[in-house]
């Protein structure tokens, strides 16, 4: 389905830019979110990541998430807990597991900011019917499979064609 070659370059050339604006202006409302509640960016998305958990996970549950080292991971959730936004507890099925689990009044109010800060989301996509807002969900599943396979290659030392 590629479309009219003529007007191929120029529509890649435009998806190109307009991906890069949408890239960075996502950094950078993700930038403000973080300083308006006081958490660093990576721990904002760590804890939005772990909104979307059905279950507590724990730490190296997070580093995979995050693509942190455990280190790192362990740090985060240090952060995250001090900040009141995670507990720590001993899994019940078994005690060796330490579980990082979401405080659900601070998850309201970092919801609650979330959604302040952003505005009413729906209206970007509500003048869209159901055919044109599952090519949007599709690209952004393509676009999330996608960059995680270029993270794993970059924290591997391997260029974006998988050299090295």
């Amino acid at each position: 389905m590629a479309g009219n070659d003529s007007a191929r370059p120029r529509l890649l050339a435009e998806l190109d830019a307009v991906s890069r604006r949408y890239i960075a202006s996502y950094a950078l409302f993700n930038q403000a979110v973080a300083d308006r509640i006081g958490l660093h960016p990576t721990d904002l998305q760590c804890l939005n990541l772990l909104t979307l958990e059905p279950e507590p996970v724990t730490t190296g549950h997070v580093a995979a998430l995050t693509g942190l080292t455990t280190g790192s991971a362990t740090r985060l959730v240090d952060r995250l807990e001090r900040a009141g936004y995670v507990v720590r507890r001993r899994d019940a099925g078994d005690r060796r597991r330490v579980l990082v689990i979401p405080v659900p009044e601070k998850i309201a109010e970092f919801r609650q900011v979330w959604e302040e800060l952003s505005g009413d989301w729906s209206r970007i996509f509500g003048e869209l019917d159901d055919t044109e807002l599952a090519v949007i969900i599709g690209h952004m599943q393509r676009t999330v499979e996608f960059t995680g396979e270029r993270i794993a290659r970059l924290r591997e030392g391997r260029d974006a064609e998988g050299a090295g």
